[in-house]
């Protein structure tokens, strides 16, 4: 693994002929959660079965926590306040129409964070997929919604379905884009309910879903990992 700055993040490189990012392989880019580390995904660059010399990139969210472990970060700030009031009430979260205040500015740095990457790896778009795992599956869900490039699929580690009001609209265009998306049925911190509902919307605009439940809760099991594997190399050698 290898870290350098690209379009203004810290990011971490890992994967290819070198284990550094080196070579022409597909690129496979993942976007952590809210208040992990900036290196909370480099671990599946291993973790996960690809094609011999895929890269894969992991950007740091720009946003450094007070809170919450060492070197915690976001993409965007959270309302803690809500989500504990929500907990305390036995309401389930429903983010479906929210737009978060720091939804616009963050989605314009990852676009010219991609432009960079595709730059500097020569990086063809039909051989990259974008992906997360929660507040980075949500993310990157918006900005391959906002992107003009034919990415070769979309990754959405238990996520939620967030913004309808302007991912709605935008959901056709990528109409036959592959989308891999899990999610845990006890999940505590964004609802089931909610990956259900992103899943039947993006069915509904003619996205195809793999779609894995499992039997826990916010965290991705090695048994997903093994069916993102294969959802990988399925994309990026069949384009």
């Amino acid at each position: 693994m290898r870290e350098e700055h690209i379009g203004g993040l810290r990011t971490r490189i890992a994967g290819g002929t070198d284990g550094k990012g080196g070579g022409r392989g597909p690129l496979v880019l993942l976007l952590h959660g809210f208040g992990a580390p900036g290196d909370d995904l480099v671990s599946l660059a291993d973790d996960v079965p690809v094609p011999s010399g895929t890269r894969f990139v992991f950007p740091e969210g720009p946003l450094s926590l007070s809170f919450g472990p060492k070197d915690a970060r976001a993409w965007w700030l959270i309302d803690m306040a809500r989500i504990a009031a929500d907990q305390a009430a036995g309401r389930v979260r429903d983010l479906s129409q929210d737009i978060p205040k720091g939804l616009a500015p963050v989605r314009e740095k990852m676009l010219a964070f991609l432009k960079e990457v595709e730059h500097t790896f020569g990086a063809d778009p039909r051989q990259t997929i974008l992906g997360g795992f929660s507040q980075g599956a949500m993310l990157s869900c918006d900005v391959m919604l906002h992107s003009d490039r034919s990415y070769a699929g979309l990754v959405q580690l238990s996520g939620n379905v967030l913004a309808q009001p302007l991912w709605g609209p935008l959901m056709p265009k990528r109409k036959g884009l592959p989308v891999f998306q899990s999610h845990g049925m006890h999940d505590e911190i964004l609802p089931y309910v909610g990956a259900e509902k992103l899943r039947d919307t993006l069915i509904h605009a003619g996205l195809p879903v793999e779609w894995h439940s499992f039997r826990g809760g916010h965290e991705i099991p090695r048994a997903v990992l093994q069916r993102l594997g294969l959802f990988i190399t399925k994309v990026v050698t069949h384009p």
